[in-house]
């Protein structure tokens, strides 16, 4: 079925199949508590970057690597190469962090190496092929010595300030050797080895990233807004954040890439939610959809005030939880007044809020918007959240399923999902809410008039 069908019509009348669901809720609620936040689901909130099972490696990791081995490592000290462009910094040892290009060693344009907008639709072999022949240079600096003269750090910037691919020499002091680096926020990339030497051929700087490393007055959220506004890819935006290109002067300070992403996806997406709360509330349930590497997103949209939530939930088996005994749902949300602490469940929060609030600001209607996603076993390894961020965005591209009633969309949803519906509402903040804070009549379809 295509994701522009009209809806199957429900097996049975949705109001009796809600109340049995809020039965169900409501006797196993405790039991279905304890399980979603057993021990063998850290692994959903570490996602290898927290170490919360007290290891020094996350062994989750050190396994879905094994099966990476066949990727031929290089067999030269010196890498030449286009790079996308594209830069990586390091969180190891923070604020003395490891800095540097990644190179692959191609000679065409490899642009598309480090643009996950252009990425939907293509294979998670696809991606981790292109992304394992970046040899990543590594030079120690200190994150707030940003303006220290440093040749290394210098054509870092210039690289990740670049709008096109940039041939580069990479001279290493050992052949690049380790696993390839899979993280759940960051696009993976190859082996890594410290920089003898680095040369960088002529960059062109996109002119309005130029414009806004050149403003030493103006603030860094302001400047990533701005550029957002002007229609810069969020990858881009990302890169410049990391390697300090924005900001006030004394002020600027390398960010580590998983960071940055992280938090380019806030900042945009808080400012799209200040503008979204100012447009009236949509009129229907909506439900949009999108699957891709075995990823399900059902997002739900109220026809209520702002609020968000993101849910996702992992399989037995899968990266994130691979020794449970059931499936693993977290989950984070945000009323109407937004929230001050990060979301425990990550980066993928944020970078979903800013999908959806992408399609609320175009159509300027405001919502109450719920992502659910079910990372099925086929999604084999984590590969940054660019995927939830497109995922979402995809979704938002498609024609939504319309319904009268909130029953009639959380049956809907149930019947794409494989995990029970009374699952989700157990864990969902937002759905209990509408569920258990109005009466039950409020979500029935009215019924025609005669």
């Amino acid at each position: 079925m295509t994701l522009t069908q009209k809806p199957p019509a429900p097996t049975q009348n949705p109001n009796n199949w809600l109340v049995d669901i809020i039965r169900k809720v409501n006797k196993n609620a405790l039991d279905q508590q304890v399980i979603t936040h057993s021990n063998s689901s850290l692994c959903v909130l570490c996602k290898g970057a927290r170490f919360l099972c007290g290891k020094t490696r996350c062994p989750i990791m050190v396994k879905v690597n094994t099966f990476l081995k066949s990727v031929p490592l290089m067999e030269t000290q010196d890498i030449d190469g286009m790079s996308p462009p594209s830069v990586f910094i390091g969180r190891i040892g923070y604020p003395n962090v490891y800095i540097g290009p990644l190179v692959p060693p191609v000679h065409e344009d490899t642009s598309i190496y480090d643009l996950p907008e252009q990425w939907f639709g293509k294979s998670m072999d696809e991606i981790v092929g292109f992304r394992s022949l970046l040899v990543r240079g590594k030079h120690r600096v200190n994150v707030q010595k940003t303006t220290d003269s440093n040749k290394i750090l210098d054509q870092t910037r210039d690289l990740a300030l670049a709008d096109n691919s940039v041939g580069i020499e990479l001279n290493l002091t050992k052949k690049p050797r380790g696993s390839i680096h899979l993280d759940d926020d960051v696009q993976p990339f190859g082996p890594s080895a410290p920089i003898r030497d680095l040369h960088v051929g002529s960059a062109r700087y996109n002119d309005k990233i130029e414009k806004a490393y050149y403003d030493t007055d103006l603030r860094a959220t302001n400047a990533v807004v701005e550029l957002y506004n002007r229609g810069v890819m969020v990858t881009k935006i990302q890169k410049a954040f990391s390697v300090g290109a924005f900001g006030i002067e004394k002020k600027r300070r390398l960010v580590p890439t998983r960071w940055s992403i992280t938090a380019v996806d806030d900042i945009i997406s808080k400012s799209l939610v200040d503008k979204v709360k100012t447009f009236p509330e949509i009129n229907e349930y909506r439900v949009y959809e999108s699957i891709y590497l075995d990823n399900v997103f059902e997002i739900l949209m109220i026809p209520q005030q702002w609020s968000y939530e993101s849910m996702e939930a992992w399989y037995p088996g899968t990266v994130w939880n691979p020794g449970g005994s059931s499936v693993a749902i977290y989950s984070d949300w945000e009323g109407n007044s937004g929230r001050s602490t990060y979301a425990a469940i990550g980066g993928c929060y944020y970078s979903a809020r800013l999908a959806v609030c992408e399609l609320l600001l175009k159509e300027r209607r405001q919502a109450t918007a719920i992502v659910l996603r079910e990372a099925r076993p086929g999604y084999i390894m984590p590969i940054g959240v660019w995927q939830v961020r497109e995922n979402v965005r995809n979704a938002m591209r498609q024609k939504p399923y319309m319904f009268k009633s909130l029953a009639e969309s959380l049956q809907f949803i149930g019947g794409r999902f494989e995990i029970p519906m009374q699952r989700w509402i157990l864990q969902s903040q937002l759905l209990q809410k509408a569920l258990f804070q109005r009466r039950i009549s409020d979500f029935f379809a009215p019924k025609p008039s005669t």
